[in-house]
């Protein structure tokens, strides 16, 4: 009976620590606001820099998982390479021991004090941010509290037999490193594991060897919750969660092989700290994620290569990525002037094709009686590209500024960020139109016959203005601006004629009040992508 309530607790002592691990590093994402996220934004090509991202992040939030987690997701948005990816992972490997450290202080006799000021901070102080720096302190509190619960519970059960059958199975370094695998896995921290394997040591429950190994372990059980988050993710997002997994197992390796083959490495970093074992494992966590680091650093290429080779590129993927390249802006830096300006227009123009082909899929999709979900997916995924291409290539312009430009090119390249806006904004309309699909079906109603049919024409006719906007701005050809305004002109006076017409459906009660604000909406967007297209047509006509 006294077993079984040690156990538990054991139990809730690891419980207690978990709960305050949690509360505290969402006290610390909480007050830190949208800043970490704007911080791994900005990392650049810069892989140092991208590891030392990666490291203060993590110490300031507390958890590698939560950063790993969000580089998957700028990964997957396409905000991050797999470079810089790695970088950032690398860092959080180092960031995350910051808490072993931290438990390595013995402060369990200041706990009620800590949780006293928390819990004044969190109740009392009316500001949000002022509430979360009381989280922060009460879930640090609870950490402490956590530990206490696990010291009072290991001691008896260190004496039973079942207990001692257990750990001198893990004495080994085989059966501990799978031991650190499996308890990390199980508790979805690293840090938790090792404050855990800190306690154990300090009640002299576990060897400093032995807590080597399930350290080395730990490493590898923390990207179980990355692993799975990758599983919802696109393929490059999966690449980052393997990445993680690939980086890890790297890491035991090579420690591994440290730990027995030079075994004068590890008594050193036991002389450290001498007798208190606790700080000793924390120490060892720390320098063990430095040196992988250190290691992994120039093998980053070969990381993401081996990734890539895992899950290779899927034809639909490789598509993406060649319409994501800059195919004509590829060295201005080494161009002259004049040239890097027509390249910014040919690539400008190529961006425009692009949002004009949209427009052509996602019509072709509503009208469809047959929906192809495979053309829906190709419309969202090149509306992503467009996104990324404007980004892009208005970067480039930017950088083009800084050439001794002279005023008339200085005029075109402030023109063609207006055009790239344009399109972008004409791609976007194209989204909405593909977007209303899934909105009647699940009203269960539809655009009538007759409502199809007009919508169908003013689609033809908007896309006839696009394309005359676009062989203008290819060609330069500014004779040909009213032909457009009478095409643009007829695109206005026919969406003025088929909304008269909707209206009287709409007052005759032919038509569902749903698919008739559909209808409307679909108008203006058809409407408003002629607009965007003359702006196009006139962008650069006083600049020749």
């Amino acid at each position: 009976m006294e077993m079984a309530y040690n156990i538990f607790q054991l139990l809730g002592g690891v419980g207690l620590f978990l709960y305050g691990m949690n509360v505290m590093s969402t006290g610390l994402r909480k007050a830190a606001g949208d800043k970490m996220r704007q911080i791994l934004e900005k990392v650049t090509s810069n892989r140092v820099l991208g590891v030392l991202m990666g490291i203060l992040v993590t110490v300031l939030i507390q958890s590698s998982s939560a950063t790993d987690m969000m580089v998957i997701g700028f990964v997957n948005s396409g905000l991050m390479s797999l470079i810089q990816a790695i970088a950032v992972i690398m860092g959080a490997n180092i960031g995350t021991t910051v808490t072993a450290q931290i438990t390595a202080f013995n402060l369990t006799d200041w706990t009620p004090l800590i949780l006293f000021g928390g819990a004044i901070v969190y109740i009392f102080f009316k500001k949000s941010q002022a509430r979360h720096i009381g989280g922060i302190i009460l879930g640090f509190g609870m950490l402490f509290v956590g530990i206490w619960m696990i010291k009072l519970a290991v001691k008896p059960l260190a004496e039973t037999d079942a207990f001692k059958a257990m750990l001198g199975a893990i004495s080994h370094p085989v059966p501990a490193v799978i031991f650190g695998i499996l308890f990390t896995a199980l508790l979805q921290s690293s840090s938790s594991s090792i404050v855990i394997f800190q306690t154990f040591a300090i009640e002299g429950m576990l060897d400093y060897h032995t807590a080597v190994f399930l350290v080395i372990g730990a490493a590898i059980g923390a990207v179980t919750p990355n692993l799975l988050a990758g599983l919802t993710t696109n393929r490059d997002g999966k690449r980052t969660a393997l990445l993680n997994l690939v980086f890890n197992l790297f890491r035991a390796i090579l420690l591994i092989l440290i730990t027995v083959l030079i075994p004068a490495f590890t008594n050193w970093l036991q002389s450290l700290s001498p007798g208190d074992i606790g700080r000793q494992i924390a120490n060892t966590h720390t320098i063990f994620a430095i040196i992988a680091v250190i290691v992994g650093f120039p093998l980053m290429n070969l990381f993401v290569a081996l990734v890539k080779k895992i899950l290779p590129d899927l034809p639909e993927e490789k598509e993406i990525a060649a319409e994501r390249s800059l195919k004509y802006m590829v060295n201005t830096g080494a161009s002259l002037p004049a040239m890097a300006v027509r390249q910014a227009e040919l690539e400008t123009i190529r961006l425009g094709q692009m949002a004009r082909d949209n427009l052509a899929a996602s019509l072709e999709y509503f009208f469809s009686k047959e929906k192809d979900e495979g053309l829906y997916q190709r419309v969202e995924s090149r509306e992503e590209t467009i996104d990324y291409l404007t980004d892009t290539i208005s970067g480039e312009i930017v950088k083009l500024r800084s050439k001794n430009l002279t005023e008339k090119e200085t005029y075109i390249t402030s023109k063609l960020l207006l055009v790239l806006s344009d399109f972008e904004r004409i791609g976007d309309h194209a989204v909405n139109v593909i977007e209303y699909v899934p909105r009647m079906e699940q009203q269960k109603t539809s655009i009538s016959e007759i409502g199809s049919r007009e919508l169908r024409s003013l689609g033809e006719k908007s896309l006839a203005v696009i394309d005359l906007s676009l062989q203008i701005l290819k060609e330069q050809d500014f004779s040909l601006l009213p032909k457009l305004d009478e095409l643009e002109q007829t695109v206005d006076d026919y969406d003025r004629e088929i909304s008269d017409n909707h209206v009287a459906r709409l007052m005759e009660k032919a038509c569902h009040p749903l698919a008739g604000i559909v209808y409307a909406d679909f108008c203006v967007d058809l409407e408003r992508c002629a607009d965007h297209a003359v702006n196009v047509a006139y962008s650069l006509k006083d600049a020749r």
